[in-house]
């Protein structure tokens, strides 16, 4: 299986997990080979992947941290609007466990939304008065109100939605996607992570790099996080007195030791140090270029909105989304944290529309414009979704909302999925499902199924069994499909 070497050594230089997943030498080339090779080569995955024809080249996924009110901003419920301050009934909330911020209290006093909703477009989709922007584009967009999760606090909700467990260490969607299907840009990581702070709440819940790591497959596929403050990637000029000439020079040699290293080895990760070492040669030149956006015209610059000048800035993230999907990188990742709203949510929830709203809109326009977003797959959404009772004290002006996971929404557009459509409903308090639930498993299967991909087809066989990204759940949810 190795190349010949001694028991003694072969446990000496590989690690527990590799030498028991078997990976082999051909594992290793591969890693090499996909960003060595021609462009053709590069954008080659898995054998047999993509499962069938796709309708989405990449995914830009917008994912909005902390979790965002979904009757403040999509799930209109005028029902109770003059049950303000009345305790939810015991009916509804049906002995549903509490975190711990709120299981303390004695009472869970119902806070219908202030702000107005109104219905948009020729599909009449309901919107919140906090999203004008967004208002506008609502027949461009898909809308899922019944997705629902088990995870009730934030890291195990998130980890859940970026890997299919609330347990850290499994690969992240991003990294799977990058592993079935590989790269289409040689000079750019099939996997891009961008972060910002919201205005809403800029100290709000910290984001770990594991969410974005690639677990248990090949380290050469977990995303590349943009830095969103300060140069966006480290030490890509060269030092005083280096020349191109003679980092590449250097990066030869270095990568003819790898190769006499990895021969007596088989270690896979010698040859993903390899790819690595390649792929930041080639980032000198390529990143430096895409976040130049001094040739944007004046009005699409406008049109994402005054913040797109601020480096890190949602605004700027999402401009630069689109710039990595014209260069056809695989699977773009926004992560924008401040939706933890437990008090005082209706200012905080107008920070992080500010944020959000003007610069998503002018994203998916924009895609829109240039013909990308026939192939491009947008996802916006959060972890889970927000309590319909208080937490805390209850004004008429003011409120705060507890985690829940039993219903949220969140919002599709581009490849592959119809447009205009609202599914899914939830009772009058926005706390069960009424019909067509759709779990985060589901979610992440239509993703897949997008790009080509069968959710059940794509697995990694790690500590003797076949692991995938919906584990052994998940199905499509066909009626969002056009």
């Amino acid at each position: 299986m190795f190349p010949t070497t001694s028991p003694l050594t072969r446990q000496d230089a590989l690690n527990r997990r590799v030498f028991l997943a078997g990976s082999s030498i051909s594992l290793g080339a591969a890693a090499l080979g996909s960003l060595q090779g021609s462009k053709a080569s590069a954008a080659g995955g898995l054998t047999g992947f993509p499962n069938y024809a796709p309708r989405a080249k990449r995914i830009i996924y917008l994912f909005q941290s902390g979790a965002p009110s979904q009757m403040d901003l999509f799930d209109p419920k005028p029902a109770i609007a003059d049950r303000r301050g009345e305790n939810l009934p015991d009916s509804i909330r049906q002995g549903q466990r509490l975190t711990t911020m709120t299981s303390g209290q004695k009472t869970f006093p119902v806070a219908p939304s202030i702000f107005k909703f109104a219905q948009h477009g020729e599909s009449g989709m309901w919107l919140s008065d906090l999203l004008p922007h967004m208002a506008t584009i609502a027949d461009k967009l898909c809308m899922i109100r019944t997705v629902h999760t088990e995870a009730i606090n934030h890291d195990p909700a998130i980890t859940f939605c970026q890997t299919g467990s609330q347990l850290a260490g499994r690969p992240s969607i991003g990294s799977w996607v990058g592993y079935g299907l590989g790269s289409e840009n040689e000079d750019l990581p099939a996997y891009i992570v961008l972060t910002s702070f919201g205005s809403g709440r800029p100290n709000d819940q910290p984001l770990y790099d594991r969410l974005w790591g690639s677990g248990f497959l090949p380290s050469k596929h977990q995303g590349v996080k943009f830095r969103n403050t300060g140069d966006a990637v480290l030490y890509l000029s060269n030092p005083p007195g280096v020349s191109n000439e003679a980092r590449r020079s250097t990066l030869d040699r270095i990568a003819a030791l790898n190769e006499q290293r990895f021969e007596k080895l088989g270690d896979p990760d010698i040859q993903t140090r390899i790819a690595q070492y390649e792929m930041a040669f080639r980032m000198q030149a390529s990143v430096p270029e895409l976040l130049d956006i001094s040739n944007e015209p004046k009005h699409i610059l406008d049109a994402y909105g005054s913040d797109v000048s601020r480096p890190g800035s949602y605004a700027a993230n999402c401009l630069l989304a689109r710039r990595l999907a014209e260069r056809d990188v695989r699977f773009v990742q926004l992560f924008h944290m401040g939706w933890d709203h437990h008090g005082g949510l209706p200012a905080a929830i107008k920070g992080q529309c500010n944020d959000t709203d003007q610069a998503t809109t002018a994203l998916i326009n924009d895609l829109d414009e240039r013909g990308l977003l026939e192939d491009t797959l947008i996802v916006w959404g959060g972890e889970f979704g927000r309590t319909i009772y208080s937490q805390g004290n209850i004004t008429a002006t003011d409120y705060g909302r507890d985690h829940h996971p039993r219903c949220f929404t969140v919002l599709m557009a581009g490849a592959g999925v119809k447009s205009g459509l609202t599914y899914g409903e939830t009772d009058d308090y926005c706390y069960n499902i009424v019909s067509n639930p759709v779990h985060v498993h589901d979610l992440n299967a239509t993703i897949l199924h997008l790009l080509g991909i069968n959710h059940e087809r794509l697995t990694f066989k790690y500590q003797g069994r076949d692991f995938r990204l919906t584990d052994i759940h998940g199905k499509l949810v066909e009626p969002v499909l056009a």
